[in-house]
C-alpha cells in the first residue's frame, strides 16, 4: 500500500467517537445478517474496546452513553452501509425502546481475552436464527460472518495486516509531502479541512463536555500557540459529548484527526498561505501521524493524542518550511516528554490531554528552533527520528501492556462501585 492508499484508506469520516461507532457498525451488520430486528445481543469484547465504548456519549442518542446503547442503536436503528457514519440521522423517536430492551437485559457484554487490541464480537438472535459479525484489528475490518452458526465471509487476518502495512520513514514522508503528486487527495484532504474545523469551532462556541477549550482561551487570550491548542481542545470538548459532526480521523481516532489537523489549519489561515501549502502540511502530517502509530496499534494504554499533537507540531514547522533537522527534533523533543501519558478510555477529559499535548509539541518545536534539543541518551531519546520512533513504540506497545491491564481492573472496580 502506497501513501495515496494509506490516506484514503485511513483519513475516513466518522460520526461519532470510533470504539461506540464500531459497536453500532458491527450490530448494524449483524442485523443485516439475521434479516430481523434481534430479540437479543450478545457482545464479546477486547478490554481495549470496553474501555473506549464505556463512558463516551453516543451521537444521536440524546446524551446515552456506553456500550449497550451503541449496541442497540446499531442493530435497531443503524445503516451499515454508512460504515463509521451509521448512527447519522437515526430515529430518535425509538430512543426510549433501546432503554427498555438494554433495562429488559437483552444486551449480553463479555470480555474476550487473548485477542488483538481491537476485537469485536456480535451475535445477534431472532427466535431460533442467529447471526455473526467479527471485526478486528480496525474499526471497520469485518473477519468473519456468519448465519445461523454457518460461515458465510471468512477474512485471514494475518493477510489482511500485511497486505496493508506500509513502510514509513520520515525522509519518505517528507519527500512524498514536498514533491509527491497528492491532486487525488484533494477531496479527502478538503473534506478534513471542513469537518474538523467545524466541529472545533462548535466546541468552542457551545459548552460541551467539560469545556476545555474555552477555558483555555478565556485565560490565554492573545497568544496564537494557545488559540490553536484551545480550539483543537474544544473539537474533542464536542465529540466526546455527543456532538452530532462528522470527523475526519488518523489512526482510527477522531481525537487524533482533530489534534494533527485543526492547529495546521488555522495556522494556515491566520497567516493566508496558499491551499497547496496547506494540502502539503496536512498531507505530512497526516502521514507522520499513521507512522508513529503504525507499530502501537489503535488502541493499547499509550494515549494516541500524544502522537498527534507530535505531528501536529512537526506539521506546523514543515509549514513554516523549516530544515529537516528541525522537524526531526520536534517530534524527538515532543516524544521524550509527554509518551507515558495513558490511555483510560474515551471520555471528557481527552480533551484536556489533547490540550496538553500540543501545549508540550508547541514547547518542543520552539526548543528544537533554539537549538536546545535533547540528545541521544536522554532516556528515550536514540540517535536519531527512526529509533526513537521505533523505541516509543515498543515502550507503548510491549511495556505498557500490564499498565492497559491495569486501568481496565481499576475502570471495571469504578463501575462496580458506582452500580452499589
Amino acid at each position: 500500500m502506497d501513501y495515496i492508499e494509506c490516506l484514503k484508506h485511513e483519513m475516513i469520516a466518522a460520526f461519532g467517537c470510533t470504539e461506540p461507532i464500531a459497536l453500532a457498525y458491527s450490530a448494524a451488520r449483524a442485523r443485516a445478517v439475521l434479516a430481523s430486528e434481534p430479540d437479543r445481543i450478545t457482545a464479546r469484547l477486547s478490554g481495549n474496546m470496553i474501555k473506549n465504548a464505556n463512558s463516551v456519549k453516543v451521537p444521536g442518542t440524546q446524551g446515552r452513553k456506553g456500550i449497550a446503547i451503541s449496541l442497540a442503536c446499531g442493530a435497531f436503528l443503524g445503516d451499515g452501509d454508512k460504515e463509521l457514519q451509521v448512527l447519522e440521522n437515526i430515529d430518535k423517536s425509538r430512543l426510549p425502546e433501546m432503554d427498555r430492551f438494554i433495562a429488559d437485559g437483552k444486551i449480553k457484554v463479555e470480555l474476550k481475552p487473548d485477542v488483538p487490541n481491537l476485537y469485536i464480537e456480535i451475535e445477534e438472535f431472532s427466535g431460533n436464527k442467529s447471526s455473526k459479525v467479527v471485526i478486528e484489528d480496525s474499526h471497520t475490518n469485518i473477519t468473519l460472518i456468519e448465519k445461523n452458526g454457518i460461515p458465510i465471509f471468512k477474512k485471514q487476518v494475518e493477510t489482511s495486516a500485511e497486505e496493508e502495512q506500509v513502510e514509513f520513514s520520515f525522509e519518505k514522508i517528507y519527500d512524498f509531502a514536498r514533491n509527491g503528486d497528492y491532486s487525488s487527495l484533494k477531496p479527502v484532504l478538503d473534506k478534513e479541512i471542513e469537518y474538523n474545523t467545524a466541529i472545533a469551532e462548535e466546541g468552542m462556541k457551545n459548552e460541551w463536555g467539560s469545556s476545555i477549550g474555552r477555558i483555555l482561551l478565556k485565560n490565554n487570550p492573545g497568544s496564537f500557540a494557545e488559540t490553536v491548542t484551545a480550539y483543537a481542545a474544544a473539537g474533542s470538548d464536542a465529540r466526546m459529548s455527543g456532538c452530532e459532526l462528522p470527523v475526519v480521523i488518523n489512526s482510527g481516532s477522531g481525537n487524533q484527526g482533530i489534534t494533527v489537523s485543526v492547529p495546521i489549519i488555522m495556522y494556515a489561515r491566520e497567516f493566508n498561505l496558499s491551499k497547496e501549502e496547506l494540502y502539503s502540511a496536512l498531507v505530512f502530517a497526516n502521514l507522520i501521524g499513521l507512522y508513529l502509530k503504525q507499530r502501537i496499534g489503535k488502541l493499547s494504554a499509550y494515549c494516541g493524542v500524544v502522537s498527534a499533537s507530535s505531528a501536529a507540531a512537526a506539521g506546523i514547522a514543515f509549514i513554516k518550511k523549516e530544515e529537516p533537522k528541525i522537524i526531526q527534533e520536534t517530534l524527538s523533543n515532543a516524544l521524550a516528554v509527554n509518551s507515558g501519558l495513558i490511555c483510560d478510555g474515551a471520555k471528557p477529559s481527552c480533551a484536556m490531554k489533547i490540550a496538553s499535548s500540543l501545549r508540550n509539541a508547541m514547547l518542543a518545536y520552539e526548543q528544537a528552533k533554539e537549538h536546545k534539543s535533547f540528545e541521544a541518551g536522554d532516556g528515550i531519546v536514540m540517535s536519531d527520528i527512526e529509533h526513537t520512533i521505533a523505541a516509543v513504540s515498543r515502550i507503548a506497545k510491549d511495556g505498557m501492556k500490564s499498565t492497559d491491564e491495569v486501568i481496565l481492573d481499576e475502570m471495571i472496580r469504578s463501575e462496580t462501585q458506582r452500580a452499589i
